[in-house]
This record gives structure tokens, sequence and C-alpha cells, in this order.
């Protein structure tokens, strides 16, 4: 079978299509006909060996996948024909793909496996730092950083799913009008969206959530209402922030890291319970992706350097064999 390998630490430009041998599922595990698989950050990361998840070279790149069961291993709660989606941390970007039932859930009907492919990680991420860390409730405001991106526009969707006002920090005009589409609330800019964001509450707002770090941190600390939460999932503004710890005693407000795969890699139940918890989200659209663009495998590399570019609107998507 035809997929996407890592042989080399130097970036997406050096991925290669290799072929490589079919894998075969063992107990409890399904083999996926791959339809579409979601491009994330992670994988650029990969891709310069500067994840925190090191896999040995050479290894195939992707972490999250929808499709149809090929094969199900003995004693798999799935059966031939299944639509699923799978999260795994790697291999992926193939044409079929080895998972686990604890890493597989069921696709409603309702929903294309285009989107279901770019639901997973995102979608999880999102839950997970809304109403596992966050405990957010309906009619709190939540302000997210990063919002047209893949996880950004998650975190739109998840926050109106869940009730909250949501005020979308986007750079460009095509990316504020990107994020209306979601159904935002509010939609500010990333320069000068501390007093942007004052206008709107002037007390602060409950909840920042923030994947870009970098020089925007300080200031999102000043926009969060007393007993405020800055949620931290990662930096793809490139640069790790620190904050000094008296603004967080003055203003009863934290910081709370938000590490999903951390937590849902820890625990073999964890990915499906999430899965049932969001299940009524998802089956009714509100938790569909924005499609930013589609690529064929043997495109990869340009697929990866959408995310690198920061053009990305939405979730970019790898077409292998497709609906």
């Amino acid at each position: 079978m035809k997929a996407i390998r890592v042989t080399a630490l130097t970036g997406p430009d050096d991925v290669e299509l290799a072929e490589v041998e079919r894998p075969v599922p063992g107990p409890g595990q399904v083999l996926i006909k791959v339809a579409y698989a979601g491009v994330t950050f992670p994988e650029l990361l990969q891709t310069r060996g500067l994840y925190q998840v090191k896999h040995d070279l050479p290894f195939t790149l992707g972490s999250e996948a929808s499709g149809v069961v090929a094969e199900a291993g003995p004693d798999s709660r799935y059966s031939i024909g299944d639509r699923v989606a799978a999260i795994t941390g790697s291999g992926t970007f193939a044409e079929y793909l080895v998972a686990g039932d604890e890493a597989t859930v069921p696709v409603p009907d309702s929903v294309s496996l285009a989107d279901a492919a770019g639901m997973p990680m995102n979608v999880l991420t999102a839950d997970f730092a809304l109403r596992v860390r966050a405990n957010a409730q309906p009619g709190q405001s939540l302000l997210v950083h990063g919002a047209a991106g893949g996880l950004g526009s998650a975190a739109v969707q998840m926050g109106l799913a869940m009730g909250l006002e949501v005020i979308a920090v986007v750079s460009t005009d095509a990316k504020a009008e990107a994020v209306r589409e979601l159904g935002a609330t509010h939609v500010v800019f990333a320069n000068g969206f501390k007093d942007a964001t004052k206008e709107i509450f002037a007390n602060g707002v409950d909840f920042v959530f923030d994947p870009v770090g970098g020089d925007r941190f300080t200031d999102s600390t000043r926009v969060l209402a007393p007993f405020g939460r800055l949620l931290v999932l990662g930096f793809t503004a490139g640069e790790i922030p620190s904050i000094k710890v008296n603004r967080l005693l003055l203003k009863n407000i934290s910081v709370d890291g938000v590490a999903w795969g951390a937590a849902a890699f820890g625990h073999p139940t964890y990915i499906t319970e999430q899965w049932e918890t969001v299940r009524e989200h998802v089956a009714a659209g509100r938790l569909n992706p924005r499609i930013h663009a589609t690529y064929p495998l043997e495109r990869t590399a340009a697929a990866i350097r959408e995310l690198d570019e920061r053009t990305v609107m939405g979730k970019v998507l790898l077409e292998v064999a497709g609906e």
C-alpha cells in the first residue's frame, strides 16, 4: 500500500510517498481503509523532530483519519463496513491503517467521512479544554486565539454548542469572514485584541483559549475577568511565553495547561467516553469543520506547508480513497 513516510527530520518538503506492507489487525483492532486523513500541527513538528512524542525513523506520518472498516481483528467491537474515525498518533497518511478499538469511534450517518476526518483531535481537544479543564457553563464568555485555524475553529464551534458567548481572534479580513461563517458571537483582530475585547466585555472574559502563545500571552491575562482562566494549548507562534505570577494573585486568575493527548492516551476508554459526550453535537452537525483545502496523498508536503505558512482557515485534509 502507499504511505507517507518520514525518513529524515528535515521538514515537510522531504516526506516520501512509499510502498509499505499493508498492516494486519490484531485482537481488539481494526484495519481501516482510509477515506480522508486530517492534517494537524503535530505533523509539521514531527517532520522536524520537534514534537514531544518521538517516533523512530522511518515512520508513517499522520495522527487522525476516517474511513471504513476493511477487516476486524478478534474481539473487536467493530464490523466490516462500519464507518469510523480514528486517532492513533501516527500511521494515518496511508491507504490502510490499523487502530485499536479504544482509539476508534463510530461516525454517524449524518456526517461525511471528510468532515469526520477533520474532527477527532481538534474536537476532542476543544471538549477537553472547555468541559473538563475549564468546566465552562452556558452563558459564560470565551475568547479564542487562532480562531480560524483547525483547533481554534473547533473551539469556536464547541463553545457555541456549549452555550458560551464566543470572541474569535483573527489576523486578516478573510479569517474574520471564515469565523463569522462558523457563528462566532464577536470577531476581533489580533493586533489590539485586548482593547477590542474590553469594549465588548468591560470586566473581562471568563476563559481564554490559547493555542498560539508568543507575545499575546500577557494581554490574554489582562482580558480575563476575576476568577478567569487562561487555557494553554500550544505555541504555534513559536515562542513559549512566561508570566509574572503576581498577575495571577492580584486578579484571582489562573493559567491551566491543556494536554489532551497526555490525558487520553493514559486511559484506554477516554476517547470513547469523550466521543459519547459530544456525539449529539457531532450528529447534529454543530461541530463539522470548515474544510480549507483537500490534497491528494502524493501532495502531502504541500498540505503540511499550508500549516507552516499560517494561511489555513479551518481544516486541511488528505483525500485517500474518498467517500
